[in-house]
């Protein structure tokens, strides 16, 4: 290319790949090319799939097509976990010409500078079982944030997830390397980071060293206000780390993820999750014992939970108690999905599935709950002090940013605010 070559990213699914996409955009543009936007005519594209349920395997395929309808002439490498779970599907698809697993991920930057369209459509999708390579990635540019990639793959053999089969087994970077690249992320202004993989608090498979040790690392690094651990398991959330934290001597927030998927314990088991409801309920009464001060009007946790409705075999009965647990808890937030069967996996094998019909109805209800918790712990939260980070988006003359504990607060747009963290009165 004589012209000075255009790339555009599409990412989808987690912030894992937010972070990873962002890293090949660096990459691309160090070498001279022109990060241009996804609905530009560009000579290539870059797709980072998600494959968590039929429906996102669905959009990856709508938008291949999209970007090949913009641009007829381009070049589109297809990267992730859909890519990894079914190759030959991507390949099949008019205009795609490189299709790169979890393997050869990133490998990325070398396989598009060397791209020859003679040579025809280049797929590097080995054996999931051989996948032991990690890369650094995080996220830069369009935040305040970065989310920094940890951890990679996962060991748990959940019986309706495919992130194992497209992701590998579990693997970190050193502690070294992570506490340099939040130096770089540091040295670029940004002052929050988030933690990111797919099970970090499995984090020390490949060095033996501990997730504790991680965030004690971190803690240190100047520059870093504050710190976000995103979705941790919750048996993976020791007492060890939870006492630190509510030593006060810590940037780490008091904001938690945490998957549930269901409050019935038979499900749970037929899940394969590692954990019970009492040991999930002992966790999180543990976490606010330890990190709010009611009598001192403290920060309140913000818990966002994720669940799963209409797994095969769930009753009635089942969801009830799934329902009455979340009202027991009384997270901020739920991240609500309907189960999806995906192939290879055990529960796609069941021949209880549970009719979509009452999968739609339960989210339903699930969504009203999520509504009303939140907005309880919105008015909790009313009237004490925060620390706020605002964000650079200036949206009809207004700015926004979040709390400590993940309440969106909205001011009057102020660049002198921007990337700083204010004091408010929620």
């Amino acid at each position: 290319m004589s012209h000075q070559p255009r790339i555009a990213f599409v990412t989808l699914g987690c912030k894992l790949n937010f972070s990873e996409s962002s890293t090949f955009a660096r990459q691309f543009a160090t070498a001279g090319y022109k990060i241009v936007r996804p609905v530009d005519h560009s000579d290539w594209y870059v797709v980072n799939t998600c494959s968590v349920t039929e429906h996102a395997d669905k959009k990856c395929r709508n938008i291949i097509r999209k970007l090949h309808k913009i641009s007829p002439d381009a070049r589109i490498a297809v990267v992730g976990c859909y890519a990894q779970l079914k190759p030959d599907e991507i390949l099949a698809i008019e205009g795609v010409d490189i299709v790169l697993g979890a393997a050869r991920k990133g490998d990325l930057f070398e396989v598009v500078t060397s791209y020859e369209a003679e040579s025809g459509p280049v797929s590097g999708c080995m054996a999931i079982e051989q996948v032991e390579n990690i890369f650094p990635a995080y996220s830069s540019g369009e935040r305040t944030r970065s989310f920094l990639k940890v951890q990679d793959g996962c060991d748990y053999r959940c019986t309706y997830c495919t992130v194992p089969l497209a992701r590998g087994t579990s693997r970190n970077l050193p502690i070294a390397t992570l506490v340099a690249q939040a130096r770089e992320i540091a040295a670029t202004g940004i002052c929050e980071i988030v933690l990111t993989g797919v099970n970090i608090g499995d984090f020390g498979r490949t060095t033996g060293e501990s997730f504790f040790d991680l965030l004690k690392a971190l803690n240190e690094v100047e520059g870093i206000a504050r710190y976000r651990i995103s979705s941790i398991e919750p048996n993976l959330l020791t007492r060890e780390i939870i006492g630190w934290m509510a030593g006060g001597r810590t940037k780490f927030l008091p904001h938690f993820h945490i998957p549930l998927q269901s409050g019935c314990d038979r499900i749970l088991k037929a899940m394969h999750r590692r954990y019970t409801t009492q040991m999930f309920e002992e966790k999180i009464a543990l976490l606010r014992e330890q990190l709010e001060r009611p009598e001192e009007r403290g920060t309140k946790v913000f818990f966002g939970i994720d669940v799963i409705v209409g797994f095969p075999g769930e009753t009635e009965e089942d969801f009830e108690a799934t329902y009455r647990l979340l009202e027991r808890v009384k997270p901020a937030f739920l991240h609500i999905f309907p189960y999806s069967r995906r192939a290879g996996t055990p529960a796609a094998e069941r021949e209880d599935q549970v009719q979509e019909s009452v999968k739609t109805e339960r989210v339903a209800r699930l969504e009203k709950l999520s509504d009303r918790l939140h907005a309880d712990f919105c008015r909790a939260n009313k009237g004490r002090e925060a620390e706020v980070l605002f964000e650079s988006a200036n949206k009809g003359g207004m700015m926004f940013g979040y709390t400590d504990n993940y309440i969106r607060i909205e001011r009057e747009y102020d660049p002198a605010q921007i990337g700083r963290i204010v004091k408010v009165i929620v």
